[in-house]
């Protein structure tokens, strides 16, 4: 097994990790954690970019961010589904990795790999603890499975203040040249909502996440189970 993570985000694409939680992930890097993200897909079906430059921009990403690891499943792109196969290859990271706590896609975006991604994780997450499950691997129980969010927003459970780390965020956004920036005057590239002040629009719903608690900058998370707690005080 390798090292131990504290933390493992799972998202569909490489950014989709960046755009929901960077800040979060920046600030537990920052603090010690050992923090990994986990691609499904080389996003072989963006409009712009080639898996190549995805590729490299990822892990330019993650050289912002401090991860500990980054890999890619290499599951095929708009083709993610819940069959046996995509559940076990998840479920072997998670077990890889052991990670303390699991994050993926909130559960309602207008990108079905996205939605996709959301349920496959949570899948993967119930059976990396069945011990008859793959037993060639130690089974591994998750204390909790958190939901971030890409395009779409639900009420969140849990906040964590990233005015300090926002600027990082974008930073690690920006290495994503081929998907934010603008399409015009580059060659083999369309306009799409990613370039079209995508990460403006990022910035913007941090804040208003912020203003719920009155900080400048925040990033929500939903959770379906009930968070346990020893006392109040």
């Amino acid at each position: 097994m390798s090292e131990r993570l504290d933390i493992l985000v799972f998202g569909a694409h490489a950014d989709d990790a960046e755009i929901g939680m960077g800040g979060t992930i920046i600030k537990h890097v920052d603090a010690g954690y050992r923090v990994g993200i986990c691609d499904l897909t080389y996003a072989e079906m963006s409009s712009n970019g080639t898996v190549e430059r995805r590729r490299q921009e990822a892990e330019a990403a993650a050289g912002v961010l401090g991860l500990a690891m980054r890999s890619n499943l290499g599951l095929p792109d708009r083709g993610l589904f819940i069959t046996p196969g995509h559940v076990q290859r998840i479920t072997e990271e998670i077990r890889r990795y052991a990670p303390r706590i699991v994050f993926a896609p909130y559960w309602e975006d207008r990108h079905p790999d996205h939605v996709a991604c959301s349920k496959l994780v949570e899948e993967a997450v119930f059976n990396a603890k069945l011990r008859r499950y793959m037993p060639d691997m130690p089974a591994v129980l998750v204390e909790q499975l958190y939901f971030y969010f890409i395009n779409d927003m639900g009420r969140a459970d849990v906040m964590v203040d990233i005015t300090a780390e926002q600027a990082r965020k974008e930073q690690a956004l920006l290495c994503y040249r081929s998907q934010f920036e603008s399409a015009l005057g580059e060659e083999d590239a369309v306009s799409t909502p990613l370039n079209q002040g995508y990460i403006e629009r990022v910035r913007s719903r941090d804040k208003l996440t912020g203003q719920r608690r009155l900080i400048p900058y925040a990033e929500g998370f939903a959770a379906r189970s009930p968070f346990l707690v020893d006392k109040f005080m």
